[in-house]
């Protein structure tokens, strides 16, 4: 496995000091989001040429690999102009991402918690969403990665299912794994039996793993917590990755860096 972290848990800083503090913390990849992570971008209409290169030659000198150019964007949005703003960004995103050097560009399927019915409203725009940006990623010969929320769209795995059948272009559309944003029950989820069926039935198709822990308060809040103090249970993902994936990327979110050296050993252990 390829240990790596979203790079914005680090703080924003100019890109040569990123990387190389990435690679002292010792990490091998990294996701950049890159209006949150580095100086001097602060939106994406803001990314030059100049500052892509200047990644593509600090994250090579520092030998750590970008697996995933986030692009967090609003799908499903019923409203026109906002879904249309989603598309125009991800696609310049996906040219983007090959002269930065950057593996795949991921993207959530909305920004809202969203109601059962919401969902089912939002579900046709996102899939007409997603086919458009598609279509700029063939074009590119780009990688895009759709990232599964049991409160978006995107909601289970009957929906991912649907989505990349009805693409049906598994070397342009592919999966971020992140396990913390599809246990809705941790109290009633048989994790193992949960995370067996989600990777039998679309591991093939997984891009990258997010990685982090967590748990409910009195409240229903979630809380952020190091990995293994949390609800998520990591055996089957484990087996899956060792049996099936031992080259994956797997992506910290939620990092607090006074307490990396924990987190990367359990990782490791991954």
């Amino acid at each position: 496995m390829k240990i790596g972290v979203r790079a914005h848990d680090y703080g924003k800083m100019e890109i040569e000091k990123m990387a190389e503090t990435l690679h002292r913390e010792g990490y091998e990849a990294a996701q950049l989001a890159l209006p949150k992570v580095f100086t001097g971008i602060d939106r994406y209409e803001d990314i030059t040429g100049k500052h892509l290169e200047r990644i593509r030659k600090a994250f090579e000198e520092w030998k750590v690999e970008i697996p995933v150019f986030g692009c967090y964007m609003d799908l499903g949005n019923p409203d026109a102009e906002v879904r249309d703003y989603a598309v125009k960004t991800l696609k310049k995103c996906l040219a983007y991402s090959k002269e930065a050097g950057a593996k795949a560009v991921g993207t959530e399927t909305a920004y809202p918690h969203l109601s059962r019915e919401e969902k089912a409203k939002w579900y046709p725009y996102m899939l007409d969403s997603i086919k458009r940006v598609v279509e700029e990623a063939v074009r590119l010969d780009a990688v895009l990665v759709i990232e599964p929320v049991y409160w978006h769209p995107l909601e289970n795995l009957e929906a991912v299912t649907d989505v990349l059948e009805k693409v049906g272009d598994r070397e342009h559309l592919r999966l971020i794994f992140d396990a913390s944003n599809l246990l809705q029950y941790p109290d009633t989820t048989d994790q193992n039996a949960y995370w067996s069926e989600w990777l039998h039935t679309i591991g093939e198709y997984v891009e990258a793993m997010h990685i982090k822990d967590f748990y409910f308060d009195e409240n229903g809040r979630y809380c952020p917590v190091l990995l293994g103090k949390g609800v998520i249970q990591y055996e089957a993902v484990s087996k899956w990755l060792h049996a099936n994936r031992p080259d994956m990327y797997l992506l910290r979110e939620e990092m607090n860096p006074a307490a990396a050296g924990e987190d990367l050993d359990f990782m490791r252990k991954l």
